[in-house]
């Protein structure tokens, strides 16, 4: 199964890479994305496993997690592409922060695979015709956001989001409900 995944990833990178005039092909497959939390929890686990050789004096922001589902359903795509956007920007800058941080091996290569795997979230929300992150026009605090304090909790915001609002999203993108009656 995880060859097929690879493969499966292989090939969005193959349909992803610029300069290619033909069109990105939908991935409405939520293996892909399950692939992508599953590294998510191996990344937690290796931060929590590390605790203090691995705590940085510093908050860090991220996207809430809470979904509520009348809101989330009062939305249109848009906004749900938004927020779910919004949120893989602000996880991505503060994943990002952490690889100044002189981690262990083992632990870089869970920042930078982190990195990589949101990046290729992005691809497969662009392969579905997902509209991309516009940062926000006003100065003011985003209320979709939240601090938190340790690099662990930061991951588990991670797989959370990625289990919640972003599959929410992946799920029903509209792209992979066209001819479904």
């Amino acid at each position: 199964a995880v060859h097929g995944l690879f493969a499966l990833l292989l090939m969005v990178l193959e349909w992803t890479r610029p300069g290619l005039s033909s069109p990105l092909r939908p991935i409405c497959d939520l293996r892909v994305l399950n692939h992508f939390i599953k590294e998510a929890w191996d990344a937690e686990a290796a931060m929590r496993a590390c605790q203090d050789a691995c705590n940085i004096a510093t908050n860090f922001t991220a996207p809430l997690t809470r979904v509520d589902f009348d809101d989330w359903e009062a939305m249109n795509i848009e906004e749900q592409a938004q927020e779910v956007q919004s949120g893989l920007h602000v996880l991505n800058e503060a994943i990002s922060s952490l690889q100044a941080s002189n981690q262990t091996d083992v632990l870089q290569s869970h920042i930078d695979a982190s990195i990589s795997n949101i990046a290729s979230i992005r691809q497969v929300l662009r392969s579905l015709s997902i509209p991309e992150y516009v940062p926000p026009t006003s100065g003011g605090e985003d209320k979709e956001m939240q601090k938190v304090s340790s690099i662990s909790e930061l991951f588990q915001v991670h797989i959370n989001f990625l289990r919640g609002k972003v599959h929410l999203l992946l799920a029903n993108a509209p792209v992979c409900h066209q001819g479904v009656s």
